[in-house]
């Protein structure tokens, strides 16, 4: 049964609502799908816009075949769709996290650090069209020599996707289900919130950033129960299943039992100790009795956060926001499977507003009249042409326009569906952004000056810069060693590290991300 909100929808659940209606639409998957199956996984990686940034023939010459096979095999069963369904995304926007490097696969090497199949996201100034990118680490250096600088070419441990491959492997997907904490994660976390944050943070503060410890008291039994007193931020976080997937994370380390830590936000970690099994032979956890120094929590292993929060899909699935039917196909698949998901709504689900119709119809002189797509124009088809070029002529000498054509214009400037073209081109589904425009204008339409026309031309200049960065001649944001008046002065706080000044030659995603008051803070991947 789906829940209700007393106060709305919770700000996530609308966030990851917007990412699956608009993130990955259904032409990529089918696309995908399709060269996937025949055993093209580089047409499937292009129709989900990942660039390879992988040389099987200088990966065999430098590795061996051995792992060229092993490689080829898991990039047939990659899913380029899939993975980018499950990619970390920040808020509000829900757009791809920048700058990471995320491992997808392991592979021995003959040195120290296992060679590793990643994918990596741009940085924030070049994720125009929300491309990623497909390469293999090899232990130092931003990866193969010739690719283009990354600004974070190491993995990060807090994203890994090597022990869920299920997010992203097309023959593993039935694991989705059992590994995504379908049962009952909102009723026991939901016991947990309203308890004060004060018991989650150390001794420290509420704010310092030290470690959500409990006082260490002989009443509080020495098992994971204890955590009637631990206090997570949302219920969001599927708390039920930390215990196996650390499991999974410490043998993967090579440590049976230990500690490990879970980011809870910016500045709070909870240090958790596995132990062994309990009288149901399933693994338990408990907080640790004392603090460790910094630099060991820093070593610890970190619980990946797809292990640490519930599947958004299985949130919107039980809050009966998104219907099955909405979702990838192989999630849908293993969501719906019977007994599969408790709690979740199987109600169909509203989905968007419709966008305007054809014809339109605009009162005009006393009659209703219609406007309609003709000969790939909006045109108002109850004018005669001649009295139109009449209309349009006598607007242009500053006279006034009849309602047909002041409704045609402002559907070129700032249609009703100008919000639905800005999902489409912030998460880089260019096509789909022109299909609607299309639908509402016509193929043959030239777009006049306003909020429309600068959406689409803001689109374009904006994949420049990722060409630039893709091509490795600007590694970082082009305003980021800029100076306020180009003199010496200026050119030496550059040089001490001080933060450009805000004017007319600083680019506009630049502008508005150091304006806006809500940016999120995206530098943190620990």
């Amino acid at each position: 049964m789906a829940h209700h909100f007393a106060n709305g929808i919770p700000a996530h659940l609308s966030m990851w609502q917007r990412v699956r209606e608009y993130a990955v639409p259904p032409s990529m998957i089918e696309t995908a799908t399709a060269r996937r199956a025949v055993g093209d996984w580089a047409g499937a990686c292009a129709a989900a816009r990942i660039d390879v940034d992988l040389d099987l023939r200088a990966v065999r010459n430098r590795h061996g075949s051995d792992l060229v096979t092993q490689l080829r095999t898991d990039l047939r069963l990659l899913a380029p769709d899939l993975l980018r369904w499950h990619m970390p995304r920040i808020a509000p926007d829900g757009r791809l996290r920048p700058g990471l490097t995320i491992s997808l696969a392991l592979y021995p090497s003959s040195g120290a650090t296992p060679l590793q199949l990643v994918v990596r996201t741009p940085p924030a100034w070049a994720d125009a069209g929300q491309r990623m990118s497909l390469a293999l680490w090899e232990g130092s250096g931003n990866g193969a020599p010739g690719h283009h600088p990354h600004p974070h070419p190491h993995p990060a441990r807090r994203f890994r996707l090597d022990l869920h491959r299920h997010l992203w492997d097309s023959g593993r997907t039935g694991e989705l289900a059992r590994r995504c904490a379908t049962g009952g994660v909102p009723s026991v976390a939901s016991a947990w919130v309203g308890q004060r944050r004060s018991s989650l943070t150390s001794p420290e503060g509420p704010h310092a950033p030290g470690l959500p410890v409990l006082p260490n008291r002989p009443d509080l039994p020495d098992r994971a129960d204890r955590f009637h007193r631990l206090t997570v931020p949302d219920s969001g976080w599927a708390v039920t299943s930390w215990a196996a997937e650390a499991e999974l994370l410490l043998r993967a380390e090579g440590r049976p039992r230990g500690a490990f830590t879970v980011r809870l936000g910016a500045r709070s970690r909870a240090v958790l100790e596995l132990v062994a099994p309990d009288d149901s032979h399933a693994p338990t956890f408990r907080l640790l009795r004392e603090v460790p120094p910094p630099h060991e929590i820093a070593a610890l292993p970190v619980l990946p956060e797809a292990a640490a929060r519930v599947l958004p899909d299985l949130e919107l699935l039980r809050a009966g926001l998104v219907a099955a039917e909405r979702l990838h196909p192989l999630v849908a698949a293993a969501l719906t499977a019977p007994g599969a998901v408790a709690g979740s709504s199987s109600a169909p689900v509203a989905g968007p507003a419709p966008e305007p119709g054809d014809p339109h119809r605009v009162e005009c002189g006393g009659e209703v009249h219609r406007i309609a797509l003709r000969d790939g124009v909006l045109t108002a088809i109850d004018h005669d042409p001649a009295q139109l070029r009449r209309e349009e002529l006598l607007v242009a000498l500053g006279g006034p326009a009849l309602p047909c054509l002041r409704a045609i214009d402002a559907v070129h400037r700032s249609p009703e569906a100008l919000p639905a073209v800005r999902e489409r081109l912030g998460h880089g589904d260019v096509a789909g952004a022109l299909a609607v425009v299309e639908g509402l204008l016509g193929p043959g339409a030239v777009l006049r000056d306003g909020p429309l026309r600068e959406e689409l031309a803001s689109a374009a200049a904006r994949r420049i810069d990722h060409g630039l960065f893709r091509s490795g001649l600007v590694a970082e944001h082009p305003a980021a060693g800029a100076v306020g008046d180009g003199n010496a002065s200026g050119a030496r706080h550059a040089e001490a590290g001080h933060r450009p000044r805000l004017d007319r030659r600083t680019p506009h995603e630049m502008r508005r991300k150091r304006s806006s008051r809500a940016r999120p803070r995206t530098g943190l991947h620990r």
